[in-house]
């Protein structure tokens, strides 16, 4: 007996490939919505650990090519050469544009390169493309302080408490700004 042969015809090939990816994206959704449900309630200690897998989800862009950028840009940050990070980040995300990690990491190299701009741009793009990334929220509450507007930063601080109540310093910030702008005029 023969072996089954099947002839496909390269367009449905394609269809079929293409959905493929798309049925393991929907696992992987589902598994962040998981872990972001189980982030809301957490205790502190379980939290971070919970926050630190959610980040290391959300750097993974399925392409090795679009990772590496992305690693090196964070490297380009960490050592403070902002030039090169942004450099190496905005061909990230012309290569990928909707890999949302991108537009947040060229975005703190934007905002530590003193271009606020650029930098709010980017994380528009961002939080376009994954509104639930409470680091890239947490960025744009520093980076609306750093523009003197305190109270939407606040509201940026007050949505990453919602999403992951022990983030950083986003209860001190919450309290700080509170503050701050207390019997002010908002």
């Amino acid at each position: 007996m023969g072996a089954l042969r099947i002839n496909l015809n390269p367009a449905v090939a394609l269809c079929l490939a293409l959905l493929l990816p798309a049925a393991g994206q929907a696992q992987d959704e589902s598994r962040l919505d998981q872990m972001y449900e189980a982030l809301r309630t957490a205790p502190a200690d379980e939290a971070g650990r919970i926050g630190r897998e959610i980040r290391l989800e959300l750097s993974k862009s399925g392409s090795p090519a679009i990772n590496l950028l992305l690693k090196r840009g964070r490297d380009a940050i960490a050592g403070g050469d902002m030039g090169l990070a942004i450099e190496i980040l905005s061909a990230l995300t012309d290569h990928a544009p909707d890999f949302a990690e991108g537009w947040h990491a060229r975005s703190v190299a934007f905002a530590r390169a003193g271009m606020p701009g650029a930098a709010m741009g980017d994380l528009e793009r961002a939080l376009a493309l994954d509104p639930r990334n409470f680091a890239a929220i947490y960025s744009l509450g520093a980076l609306l302080e750093q523009i003197g507007q305190p109270a939407l930063a606040l509201d940026a601080y007050a949505r990453v408490a919602e999403i992951h109540p022990h983030f950083d310093d986003t209860e001190a910030n919450l309290a700080r700004i509170s503050a701050d702008t207390q019997g002010s005029a908002l």
